[in-house]
Parts: structure tokens; sequence; C-alpha cells
């Protein structure tokens, strides 16, 4: 029960979050575009793909064909001093496609594998495909990092990986965007990371568990001991506090920056001009979109990766 609780948390506790930045609307940006066009000066068009907004860009058969539809508003949720807007955002929508396509690629993966052992024995096609990543996650990078009877955190570490791999996919496609370039997003999934992490150091340690923040070192002469505890428990807590802010700004620093210098490389086109340099700019952003796309692959694997090694580490003092 608490396994699906946490994974169900995983997909919707970022929606909040993520509704809560200042965006702008599809007129507003139609207009700053116009103003754009109008003038001699340079076209901004790096910065709406990277951030989030209240509208969606859609493609539309008349030229420039592309349209804004903006996203519903609404009414702000006051809780005591705090006033939280759960209005849908762009990112929001990409984390909802996301989630729903990771459900339907999974359930049918997993009906097709089903389907192929009762019948051959063994998986094949695109469900042995979904399988053996599953597998080579469970068996090489979780089960090794968690420890011995780590099965329970592996449902959780697979949806991690998965749920970032698709929202990392749907900012390569056109008109997408990336969800996990936004620090609300990637906040929310480490500090639910760092949720997970300590639950499992309190059930493996039980009271154990408190030596984790305050340091006491029996081996240390008694007058020494005080001291030390005074000065090493800030650090040993500031050191738990680390390892969710390299989580979120790790993958926020990286899909970011990988859209920057992509979109950078496509400007140079407009900027030059010419037909005649118009190929190296183009050639340059291919090759960092081959790249983005492992990219991709790459930082969900060391997303779930480092979760499977923080998970271990606080319940290594109980094996």
């Amino acid at each position: 029960m608490l396994r699906r609780f946490l994974c169900a948390l995983l997909l919707l506790a970022p929606l909040s979050l993520a509704a809560q930045e200042p965006t702008a609307t599809a007129p507003a940006v139609e207009q700053a575009a116009d103003e754009s066009h109008s003038s001699s000066g340079p076209v901004d068009f790096i910065t709406p793909h990277i951030t989030d907004a209240s509208y969606l860009e859609l493609p539309y058969w008349k030229a420039p064909f592309h349209t804004y539809v903006n996203l519903p508003k609404w009414e702000p949720v006051h809780v005591g001093p705090l006033t939280i807007d759960f209005s849908p955002t762009k990112h929001v929508v990409m984390m909802l496609i996301a989630a729903t396509l990771l459900s339907l690629v999974l359930i049918i993966a997993a009906q097709a594998s089903k389907r192929d052992h009762a019948t051959e024995g063994r998986s094949k096609g695109f469900g042995g495909a979904i399988e053996a990543m599953a597998l080579y996650l469970r068996n090489e990078v979780v089960l090794p990092n968690v420890g011995p009877h780590g099965e329970k955190y592996v449902p959780f570490t697979l949806t991690l990986f998965f749920f970032i791999l698709f929202m990392n996919l749907l900012g390569m496609i056109p008109f997408g965007a990336t969800a996990t370039g936004n620090i609300s997003v990637t906040a929310t999934l480490a500090i639910i990371t760092f949720i997970v992490v300590e639950a499992a150091g309190i059930r493996a340690q039980g009271a154990g568990y408190l030596s984790t923040m305050f340091y006491w070192n029996n081996d240390l002469p008694v007058v020494m001991r005080p001291l030390m505890f005074l000065i090493m428990s800030p650090v040993e807590m500031l050191g738990k506090l680390t390892k969710p802010f390299a989580l979120a700004i790790r993958l926020f620093a990286n899909m970011t920056a990988g859209h920057i210098v992509l979109l950078a490389l496509i400007g140079l086109v407009f900027s030059f001009q010419s037909w005649v340099l118009t190929p190296f700019p183009l050639l340059m952003a291919l090759a960092i979109a081959v790249l983005e796309l492992f990219v991709a692959f790459l930082q969900a694997f060391i997303f779930t990766l480092l979760a499977s090694v923080f998970i271990g580490q606080i319940r290594e003092a109980h094996h």
C-alpha cells in the first residue's frame, strides 16, 4: 500500500509546485512576437521554449503554422497566509501527458510480455524490450545499491526512471516542452526521493536512525564527545540536505542547458542570413539533438542510480 501511495505521489505532486510559477498568457506572447517581427532587433525564440507558461503552442495549417491556446485559469486556493495557484500550465500538461503515455506503454508492454510468456515461454518484440530495460535496472542498478531485501524499493525507482525519461523525451518533439527543465518539478522529485530515503533509514535502523543526524562517537575521549557532537551534528544534517539539492540541480541544469545550446545553434541560421553558411549550424544542431536524446536517457538513469545509492547508504548501518 505504501509503495502505491509513493508512486502516485511521485506522479502527481510536481503538479502543484509547477503551477505556482508566474507565467505568460498566449495573447501577451503573440503581441510580443508581433512587436519583435516588426522591429529590426533580434527575436527571442529561445526563452519561450525553456520556460513555463499558461498557454500551449500548437501546429496550425495557416502561416506562421502555429497558434497559441490558453489553458484554463482557476481561482487560487488560500491556505492560511499562503496563496496557491493550481491552474494548469504548459509543464503540468507535459507531466500529465508523460504520466498517461507511461501508463499506456508499460501496461501494453506488460500484457504483451505476459501473453508471450504463456505462448512461447519468453518475451519478444516491444514487450521484450521494455522487460529487458526494467530487468536491467532492477538487477544491475537498484538491487545491488539498495542492498539486501531491497525488492520493496524497485517499484519506486522504476517509476522514477520511466517518468523522468518520458518527460525528457517530450521536450525533444516539435511543440513539446521539457518539464524537467523546471526547477519546481525537479525539486519536487528530489523531495519525494528524500522522503523515501529517510523513511528507508527509519525502517531499517529504528532508533539507530538518529545517528545519521546526531554525531556521537563512543571511541573518542569523554571530553571530546560533546564538542564533536556540537561541531559534526550540523554537518551531518547539512549532508542530508545536499543530496536532494544535488538531484534537483543536476537534472534541471542538464536538461535546460542542452535545449539552450540546441536553440542557439538554430538561431545562428537566422543570424547569418546566408544560404552558404546555413548547413553548418544545422549540422551542429543535429549533432546536439542526437546528444540530447542520449542525455534524456542518461539523466533518468543517473537520477535513479543516485536514488538507489542514497537508499542503500542509509540502510547500510542496519546490515
